[in-house]
């Protein structure tokens, strides 16, 4: 989404962000100038969107709403965000603000159809990072306005094209794009602040007591309720969807999904044993040669390549890895050999990496002669290499290519057209200030988060959420030329998940040929949109 992505940071991993001792004071400074200060007030405009030739009318709402760093305090907070009279809590000393408890003011963007039922469907909808703002579906996929970043190069600067979005998904349900905590035009205030919403668990609870808010502050408890997450985002509505308390899901989006961070081809070196990333990545490796026609022999369409790619992976190739020192060389070289004719790479290269190449390893050789660098969050993308000696990609160009517009668009719309933010600080992400995830989780009926071992895994929050509440369904969508999260590794999970085989059938898969971000081409988008929209209509009963 995911996603402002520099080498250093990875949009799906531990984000470990150092500052000097005079940059963190400054940011305690801030932080107390935020606690005293009082949110700015709600602004509501009016609009229309024409979306399949129909004109909408919408009121969009842009405003926050401050949650508890704790269950208990969230429990005396009004929905104006500050204490109950009855609350039996004194009201922060202005004095001082580092002793007031800690709290997150959300930003958010609803969209309303105007004259529509209270029962029409609601959809959350946020990015991911960890630490990444919702600027990306909010002005990339459905809200009523675009950014235009069509092509696959790096685009001239500004000015960029903001242009009505004809595939907003406001035709079938209210929106609500929520930037997470410490992103966006949202805060983190008050006493240990950021241990209170910079992890898995304390993230969760945070847009858990957001949505909860929500429904109460527009009377929607009666409305079919989706959350649409991407990247991060999906292991994010795993554990919401555990975590709702009274409040059945109607639908959950994983758009490019990770669940298992074991599943993750960024880093697996530091994982010895655990080899399944290297099978799961596999399929992207070969579509993206295949998009750049580094293959001997090209095969005739995408598709029935890629099934034949994920039937070795699984197999044969998931067998050498598991063979582990026990495999002979001639075989060996005979999985060498299989994996040059479905990635490109020279056979050699795979057989000094012993059957094992990483994704940024993939990003940074398989344009090298040409002395390029292939996307990671997209490998259509190219650009070139800042260090031909490299052993690894040092940036991606897809987020490189990119970022600027998002960056641009969301800043523009907000203060220009929805009226909100005027001498504020948009963040696109929360990096840069001491920012540290916390990894450790508590699943549904497993080991306290101090007591958890191994990586994080959300498998079984989405599970227990699906067996609890069996009519809930979840469609999962991915590109095929993604390789932060790649497609099959989707696949993969979800049919992993710890629950009855019956309740598979409430899982569709879509996927396109595009990659993290689906929705950066607007033919692509359209195709979506589609899907989404019909699933969301199929779901809610309408």
């Amino acid at each position: 989404m995911r996603f402002v992505t520099v080498s250093a940071i990875l949009l799906i991993g531990l984000t470990v962000v150092a500052r000097g001792e005079q940059q963190a004071e400054e940011l305690k400074k801030d932080e107390k100038a935020a606690v005293v200060e009082r949110p700015a007030p709600d602004s509501t405009t009016e609009n229309t969107v024409s979306v399949g030739g129909k004109k909408i009318a919408y009121r969009a709402v842009a405003g926050t709403i401050t949650v508890g760093g704790s269950d208990e305090l969230d429990a005396k907070l009004g929905l104006d965000g500050e204490l109950l009279p009855d609350s039996g809590m004194n009201s922060p000393d202005p004095k001082k603000p580092e002793e007031a408890p800690a709290t997150a003011r959300m930003f958010y963007v609803a969209y309303f159809k105007k004259d529509a039922e209270a029962s029409r469907p609601l959809i959350f909808l946020y990015n991911g990072g960890p630490g990444s703002s919702t600027m990306w579906l909010h002005m990339g996929a459905f809200g009523p306005r675009r950014v235009e970043t069509e092509g696959l190069e790096h685009p001239a600067g500004a000015p960029y094209t903001v242009a009505e979005n004809k595939d907003s998904l406001l035709d079938v349900a209210d929106l609500v794009f929520i930037d997470a905590p410490g992103t966006g035009f949202s805060r983190v205030m008050g006493k240990d602040n950021a241990k209170a919403f910079y992890g898995v668990d304390q993230d969760a609870h945070a847009f858990e007591r957001f949505i909860l808010r929500f429904l109460t502050k527009y009377d929607r408890w009666n409305s079919p309720k989706y959350l649409f997450g991407e990247s991060y985002g999906t292991p994010r509505s795993a554990v919401i969807s555990a975590l709702l308390r009274n409040v059945d899901l109607n639908g959950i989006v994983l758009l490019s999904t990770i669940l298992s961070f074991d599943n993750s081809v960024d880093d697996p070196r530091w994982n010895p044993g655990v080899d399944q990333a290297y099978a799961l990545a596999l399929p992207t490796y070969a579509a993206s040669a295949y998009y750049h026609h580094k293959l001997a022999n090209q095969p005739a369409a995408l598709e029935p390549f890629l099934s034949e790619v994920e039937k070795f992976a699984m197999g044969e190739y998931e067998t050498a890895l598991l063979a582990g020192s026990t495999l002979s060389e001639a075989e060996k070289e005979a999985v060498a050999q299989k994996l040059h004719d479905y990635t490109g790479l020279p056979a050699a290269y795979i057989l000094k990496a012993n059957l094992r190449v990483e994704g940024g390893e993939f990003s940074k050789t398989l344009q090298d002669p040409a002395g390029l660098t292939t996307g990671r969050l997209d490998t259509r993308y190219s650009g070139p290499s800042l260090d031909p000696l490299s052993e690894g990609a040092e940036y991606d160009p897809q987020s490189n290519a990119v970022s600027a517009a998002y960056a641009t668009a969301i800043n523009e719309y907000l203060r220009s057209e929805l009226k909100y933010g005027r001498n504020q600080t948009y963040k696109p992400n929360a990096y840069g200030d001491g920012f540290i995830w916390d990894l450790r989780h508590h699943a549904p009926g497993g080991p306290p988060a101090l007591e958890t071992d191994g990586g994080l895994n959300v498998m079984p929050d989405l599970a227990h959420a699906m067996k609890m509440n069996p009519k809930m369904r979840v469609l999962v969508v991915g590109g095929y030329y993604d390789l932060a999260t790649p497609f099959y590794e989707g696949v993969y999970e979800m049919h992993h998940l710890p629950m009855p085989a019956e309740l598979q059938k409430n899982i569709s898969y879509q996927y396109y040929e595009s990659g993290h971000m689906v929705y950066v081409s607007e033919g692509v988008l359209h195709k979506f949109h589609e899907d989404v929209a019909r699933w969301v209509k199929e779901t809610a009963g309408r």
